[in-house]
């Protein structure tokens, strides 16, 4: 038995309450007994495996790391300045792997088994882990974790780390101080969710803004209610949709509703209240250029069982959204890409970077 489990095995001995902070100080204490010489990080290793994800928690603490990848138990990869790279940790077997993402999604109320191969989490920190287990995952478990980062403060500093020139600057803090509907679109990793905590703190302190996520990791300030989806529990109940949540905000009066990430029949009621007294609001959709995000949008808000004709959908998207804001990465880097503004039933480019 090694140093780690030597340590591990007398905390769960212990009657130490299952606290990390209170974990850390008699591992702290274990570990000057049973192992003097093995190092400092004996405790922090012995606590990762009972309450956190064992080896990754070295890799989620470097502030250089945005994703933690596990293929496997001994193919675990992470991506620093926009570049994957592999690491040289590795985990015991595929059942370590699974149970170390049991440790921290059970306090969350969600599981993961043959059942109910596959789950999607937010941490207490605000990173998000996907895992996905056999017989869903041929290969064996395999589990994403994207890291929360801090947010860019400003549009000042969003200039000053290249996400935007001077002129695109103007033009979004235009749009939020006008009241502008914005629609921010890009890939996977683009930036999306960092330029709405940035396009936030351009909204007066006045305006009540209710924010709707999938997975809650906007951080605005000011005067905000935040609401959260959540999926079905074990026996199937509980699940909370993201359009329930965009009905609920309706009547909040909110003066802006702000939608982390749009993906389904929600969008038709974001629509609608872009279009009726709801000024200001904001969403983010996955697509690849500012005319593919209205296209998305228009396809989103007819996949629900409500049934609007063309036409009238058309129209009434093309009335609710004033600007499309397109975000890219490139190099690492996370930038705005392109501006357009919707001009009748087309879009007039304001801005490329």
């Amino acid at each position: 038995m090694g140093p780690v489990e030597r340590v591990t095995a007398r905390l769960v001995e212990s009657d130490v309450p299952l606290r990390r902070a209170s974990l850390l100080a008699e591992a702290e204490r274990i570990a000057r007994d049973e192992a003097p010489l093995a190092g400092p990080g004996i405790a922090r290793a012995a606590v990762d495996g009972l309450l956190g994800l064992g080896p990754l928690e070295a890799l989620l603490a470097d502030p250089a790391v945005t994703d933690v990848l596990v293929n496997g138990p001994d193919e675990v990869w992470v991506e620093r300045a926009g570049a994957l790279e592999r690491t040289g940790v590795t985990m015991p077997d595929e059942a370590a792997v699974v149970a170390a993402v049991e440790r921290v999604i059970a306090p969350l109320g969600l599981r993961l088994d043959h059942a109910s191969p596959a789950v999607d989490a937010r941490l207490p920190d605000g990173s998000r882990l996907h895992a996905v287990i056999p017989p869903a995952s041929v290969d064996g478990p395999v589990v994403a974790i994207r890291r929360f980062t801090p947010v860019v403060p400003d549009l000042d500093a969003l200039v000053a780390c290249g996400g935007v020139r001077l002129e695109g600057a103007a033009l979004l803090r235009e749009a939020v101080a006008g009241r502008a509907n914005l629609l921010v679109s890009g890939g996977t990793g683009a930036g999306k969710t960092t330029l709405l905590n940035v396009l936030s703190r351009e909204i007066p302190a006045g305006d009540r803004v209710v924010t709707i996520e999938d997975s809650a990791e906007l951080r605005l300030s000011g005067h905000v209610v935040r609401l959260e989806a959540r999926p079905p529990n074990a026996e199937g109940a509980g699940e909370i949709t993201l359009q329930a949540l965009v009905r609920q905000a309706l009547r909040m009066r909110p003066d802006r509703i702000v939608v982390g990430e749009v993906r389904g029949p929600e969008a038709l009621d974001l629509i609608q209240a872009m279009s009726t007294g709801h000024a200001g609001s904001m969403g983010t959709v996955h697509a690849n250029g500012a005319d593919e995000a209205l296209w998305r949008l228009e396809t989103l808000a007819a996949s629900g069982p409500r049934r609007v004709p063309a036409g009238a959908m058309r129209r009434q998207l093309w009335s609710a959204v004033d600007v499309v804001v397109q975000m890219d990465r490139a190099d690492g880097t996370r930038r705005v890409r392109e501006i357009a503004v919707v001009r009748g039933d087309g879009l007039e480019e304001a801005y490329r970077c």
